[in-house]
């Protein structure tokens, strides 16, 4: 039977791993070249994954 050496990432359920899109504001510059933004995901910051916390042994709640 084979095993996986690393466990699979996970994946941000707020963006699907699509972390960072660029946004039209509508219209063009002067140059003719479209008006963008780029938003990143508040859960992950842009990084399309989710950080697990790790607690430790004998710690309090």
């Amino acid at each position: 039977m084979t095993h996986r050496t690393t466990p699979p990432p996970r994946i941000c359920p707020d963006c699907d791993g699509f972390a960072s899109v660029a946004v039209t504001l509508g219209g063009r510059d002067v140059r003719g070249h479209l008006r963008t933004i780029t938003a990143h995901c508040a859960t992950c910051s842009g990084t399309g994954l989710v950080r697990t916390r790790r607690v430790r042994e004998g710690a309090r709640a």
